[in-house]
């Protein structure tokens, strides 16, 4: 522990810290040494009180964080975070503090307002000359205390400071340091020494006055995470290239007019983000990134996006805002797409092909635009739940939009629609879409095809699905494309009041290769029996708003299946057979009534994500969630649990932990709203030891 005095401006009269003891001399001003032993080591100096936490035994990151404006700075030995003010090292247990006040003199205090880094900040993975005189009787106290037992330094962050230049000694580091944070300084360059740091996966440097990387930072051959938002870029160097392992770049809020060829090569990145820039064309082999999944452009000078936008078959989310885009492509290949974003331009009409290529769209924003007219191909987004067309020259809405079962927000506002009442209109998303649907039944029935609407006793007709024709498939010309089982591979039938679904049904999907399977929004008590026909075709499954208050057990037969979406209905627990579903990788019982998660689904290997909030569950079974590897998102909001077991958090495996809205009184709500690294950090803190 002797290393962190040293660390702290070298101040002679703070000489030790360890757990149990402060040694100092004489004092003249106030520094606050504060000690909690359950929690994280960070120390402190500054020329006014503040405080310092201690309890780790191991130095792992090194943090100099200074707050808005500048006027302090902030040593802190913290793994992976960072403190911008002085409430945030705030103990949680203020019983367990220890406070020491050390007053500095003039030259101290002037020393700690310099904006050169301790040196021996460089070299704190080499032990010093005290450390390795220390006798065996002082190690057989603090034997964990000894050089050889220290762990090497593999983060330092120094955001939030007004450094201009980085020490060419930060190459001392090169054989530990994995994690770098430069951002929100003044620095100008980088030493072409940052190239050394063999191991560096993450390095941001955002909020700073850079105009260029060195040449030797395109060579880290480790670097997964980039950011330099917030510079004074004017173009990405060619040789970004090189870094064959990035994931993630952001490069937003500088003036880079365009991008390089050859940028395509970062097969890797699954997020690039290029906001608020100059870019007014994108290079044809950006298409080449065939994991991307965050690609945001929006604040840019784009006119025109790629034809070939499809080989991104793996886009999740694209971010087109405020350029001067005039149409959309077809975005053939773009399956996964569940949020398209491109309000502020300058688009005239949606294509009618988009609809039926885009079956996993949720969110579609194309407020602010020139449309005139909205498809009726619309009603293909099936699994669409916003739709924001206001502000353009809209004079009528499709009926179909009504069948649209997941759509939960339609904003029109600011368009000249002549079709619905503006008093109906300001009545929100229910009453529109429940005139449209009244529309569509009354059109129906003065086509003379209500029988095509609902069949007697099931409430949809075979003939519909079949076109009259069971054979051949065909839909007459007077239904919507949605009902082509053959094109779209998708069977959704929403809004009907089934109560049962007969199985020709479910052979005439399985003859079409039908793969996604949706009843949502109906009154189905359990899973139809003709779905046993598609058990070995269905990948996706929805089945949320009805009244199903069982699961068979033939669920187990669906040996493809990835989604499913139970939510809404009146399930208390899932049959044992359920654990056999290695292939699911997403489970939605949201709003049921389960007051314990299942046993059967901790068997489910492969889940990544699990939904189960708005119930009734009571306890947290932690041995159980541990037998699940995969698992990433657990969302428990809304439920009874009343307490939280702090081995919770060592499920490193969970990113992303939602827990609002229960009735346990730890951790805190302010603890809960920083997100799931705060909480998952609290819990492990009061693991006992």
């Amino acid at each position: 522990m002797e290393h962190i005095c040293r660390l702290i401006g070298q101040h002679p009269r703070l000489e030790t810290i360890h757990k149990g003891a402060v040694t100092r001399g004489a004092s003249s001003g106030p520094v606050i040494v504060r000690f909690s032993p359950p929690r994280e080591l960070v120390a402190v100096a500054s020329s006014r009180p503040v405080k310092i936490a201690s309890s780790r035994k191991q130095l792992t990151s090194f943090c100099m964080c200074g707050p808005y404006p500048r006027r302090r700075r902030y040593y802190q030995i913290r793994e992976f975070q960072m403190a911008s003010s002085a409430d945030e090292l705030e103990s949680e247990d203020p019983d367990d503090e220890l406070e020491l006040e050390l007053e500095l003199d003039d030259t101290e205090q002037a020393q700690l307002k310099t904006e050169a880094l301790p040196e021996r900040l460089y070299d704190i993975n080499e032990a010093d000359a005290d450390s390795k005189a220390v006798n065996l009787e002082q190690l057989s106290i603090k034997e964990e205390d000894a050089w050889w037992n220290q762990v090497p330094l593999t983060n330092l962050d120094l955001s939030s400071n007004t450094l201009t230049h980085l020490s060419p000694k930060i190459a001392n580091l090169q054989h530990s340091l994995t994690v770098l944070t430069l951002h929100d300084n003044a620095l100008v360059e980088l030493p072409s020494e940052i190239g050394k740091l063999e191991k560096l996966m993450r390095l941001n440097v955002s909020h700073n006055k850079l105009k260029q990387l060195p040449r030797e930072t395109y060579s880290l051959p480790e670097l997964r995470h980039l950011n330099i938002s917030y510079n004074e870029f004017n173009e990405l160097d060619p040789d970004i290239s090189d870094l064959h392992m990035l994931e993630f770049l952001d490069a937003g809020h500088n003036n880079i007019q365009s991008l390089p060829g050859g940028i395509g090569f970062l097969v890797r990145l699954t997020a690039l983000l290029l906001p608020h820039n100059h870019i007014k064309e994108l290079p044809p082999d950006l298409v080449n990134m065939r994991s991307l999944q965050k690609l945001d452009l929006m604040q840019n000078d784009l006119t025109c996006l790629p034809e070939d936008m499809g080989l991104l078959r793996k886009l999740e989310c694209l971010y087109l805002q405020h350029n001067d885009i005039l149409e959309l492509p077809n975005f053939e290949g773009n399956e996964a797409l569940s949020e398209l974003h491109a309000s502020n331009n300058f688009i005239m009409t949606v294509p009618k092909a988009m609809c039926s290529n885009l079956p996993h769209l949720k969110i579609l924003d194309l407020r602010d635009n020139k449309i005139t007219e909205l498809p009726d191909e619309l009603c293909l987004l099936r699994n669409l739940n916003r739709l924001d067309v206001s502000n353009n020259t809209i004079s009528m809405l499709p009926v179909t939009l009504s069948s649209l079962a997941h759509l939960i927000s339609l904003q029109v506002d600011g368009n000249p629609i002549k079709t619905i009442r503006r008093d109906i209109i300001q009545c929100g998303t229910t009453r529109i879409l429940k005139t449209l649907h009244e529309r569509a039944l009354a059109k129906a029935k003065e086509d003379g095809s209500d029988n095509a609407v609902s069949n007697s006793g099931a409430g949809i007709s075979v003939t519909r699905l079949s076109g009259g024709q069971a054979e051949d498939c065909e839909l007459p010309s007077n239904y919507p494309d949605r009902y082509k089982l053959r094109h779209t591979r998708t069977l959704a039938v929403n809004l009907e009041e089934l109560t049962e679904v007969p199985e020709q049904v479910f052979q005439i999907a399985r003859n079409e290769g039908v793969h996604v399977v949706d009843f949502a929004r109906n009154q189905l008590s359990t899973l139809p029996n003709g779905l046993q026909h598609m058990h070995d075709l269905v990948t996706e499954l929805v089945l949320s708003h009805n009244l199903i208050g069982y699961v068979p057990k033939f669920i187990s037969q669906f040996t493809r299946i990835t989604f499913l979406n139970l939510s809404n209905n009146l399930l208390s627990d899932l049959p044992m057979e359920f654990g056999v579903l290695n292939t699911l990788r997403e489970l939605n019982i949201a709003n049921n009534r389960f007051q314990f998660i299942p046993n059967s689904v901790f068997e489910l290997q492969g889940l990544e994500i699990f939904i189960a909030s708005e119930n009734h569950i009571k306890t947290l079974n932690v041995s159980g969630l541990k037998s699940m590897p995969r698992l990433s998102t657990l969302d428990l909001r809304n439920n009874d649990i009343d307490s939280i077991p702090p081995t919770l958090g060592n499920l490193t495996n969970i990113t992303h932990l939602e827990l609002v809205g229960n009735p346990f009184r730890q951790p805190r709500h302010q603890i809960l709203m920083k997100g799931t690294d705060a909480i998952m950090s609290y819990l492990r803190d009061r693991i006992p030891t």
